[in-house]
Protein backbone atom coordinates (compact mmCIF):
# COMPACT_ATOMS: atom_id res chain seq x y z
CA UNK A 1 0.00 0.00 0.00
CA UNK A 2 1.36 3.40 -1.00
CA UNK A 3 0.52 6.53 1.01
CA UNK A 4 1.15 9.98 -0.46
CA UNK A 5 0.69 13.31 1.28
CA UNK A 6 0.86 16.47 -0.81
CA UNK A 7 0.88 19.78 1.02
CA UNK A 8 0.33 22.92 -1.02
CA UNK A 9 -0.49 26.54 -0.37
CA UNK A 10 0.74 28.49 2.58
CA UNK A 11 2.22 31.96 2.47
CA UNK A 12 4.82 31.10 -0.19
CA UNK A 13 2.60 28.71 -2.14
CA UNK A 14 5.17 25.93 -2.01
CA UNK A 15 4.26 22.31 -2.69
CA UNK A 16 5.77 19.37 -0.80
CA UNK A 17 5.18 15.69 -1.40
CA UNK A 18 5.94 12.75 0.89
CA UNK A 19 5.39 9.10 -0.05
CA UNK A 20 5.66 5.91 1.98
CA UNK A 21 5.21 2.26 1.03
CA UNK A 22 3.70 0.48 4.02
CA UNK A 23 5.33 -2.80 2.98
CA UNK A 24 8.75 -1.18 3.48
CA UNK A 25 7.99 -0.15 7.08
CA UNK A 26 8.92 -2.31 10.07
CA UNK A 27 5.63 -1.52 11.83
CA UNK A 28 3.35 -2.44 8.89
CA UNK A 29 0.48 -3.55 11.10
CA UNK A 30 0.27 -0.25 12.98
CA UNK A 31 0.22 1.59 9.63
CA UNK A 32 -2.65 -0.62 8.44
CA UNK A 33 -4.61 -0.07 11.65
CA UNK A 34 -4.15 3.68 11.35
CA UNK A 35 -5.30 3.71 7.70
CA UNK A 36 -8.27 1.43 8.44
CA UNK A 37 -9.38 3.80 11.22
CA UNK A 38 -9.33 6.97 9.12
CA UNK A 39 -12.73 8.71 8.84
CA UNK A 40 -12.87 8.70 5.03
CA UNK A 41 -16.63 9.27 4.92
CA UNK A 42 -16.77 11.85 7.71
CA UNK A 43 -16.01 14.84 5.51
CA UNK A 44 -17.04 18.13 6.99
CA UNK A 45 -16.82 21.18 4.76
CA UNK A 46 -14.33 23.82 5.73
CA UNK A 47 -13.81 27.08 3.92
CA UNK A 48 -10.31 27.73 2.64
CA UNK A 49 -8.33 30.22 4.66
CA UNK A 50 -5.71 32.52 3.14
CA UNK A 51 -2.09 31.51 3.64
CA UNK A 52 -2.97 28.11 5.12
CA UNK A 53 -2.01 24.72 3.76
CA UNK A 54 -4.18 22.28 1.84
CA UNK A 55 -3.44 18.55 2.10
CA UNK A 56 -4.19 15.94 -0.53
CA UNK A 57 -3.91 12.49 1.01
CA UNK A 58 -3.89 9.39 -1.19
CA UNK A 59 -3.92 5.84 0.11
CA UNK A 60 -4.05 3.35 -2.75
CA UNK A 61 -7.23 4.33 -4.63
CA UNK A 62 -8.70 6.49 -1.89
CA UNK A 63 -8.09 10.22 -1.75
CA UNK A 64 -9.22 13.14 0.32
CA UNK A 65 -8.45 16.86 0.31
CA UNK A 66 -8.36 18.58 3.68
CA UNK A 67 -7.81 22.16 4.72
CA UNK A 68 -5.04 22.66 7.27
CA UNK A 69 -7.55 23.16 10.09
CA UNK A 70 -9.14 19.77 9.26
CA UNK A 71 -5.90 17.83 9.67
CA UNK A 72 -6.42 16.66 13.24
CA UNK A 73 -6.80 13.41 15.14
CA UNK A 74 -5.96 10.37 13.00
CA UNK A 75 -5.37 12.57 9.94
CA UNK A 76 -2.67 14.52 11.83
CA UNK A 77 -1.11 11.26 13.01
CA UNK A 78 -1.01 9.91 9.45
CA UNK A 79 0.49 13.10 8.01
CA UNK A 80 3.17 13.28 10.70
CA UNK A 81 4.05 9.58 10.33
CA UNK A 82 4.32 9.84 6.55
CA UNK A 83 6.51 12.94 6.79
CA UNK A 84 8.80 11.28 9.35
CA UNK A 85 9.07 7.98 7.46
CA UNK A 86 9.66 9.66 4.09
CA UNK A 87 12.40 11.80 5.58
Amino acid sequence: MKITVIRSGGFAGLRRTWTVRVEDQQDRESWRKLVDGLPWNDRRPAPPQPDRYVYLIRVSRRRITLQEQQVDGPWRELVERVKAAAG
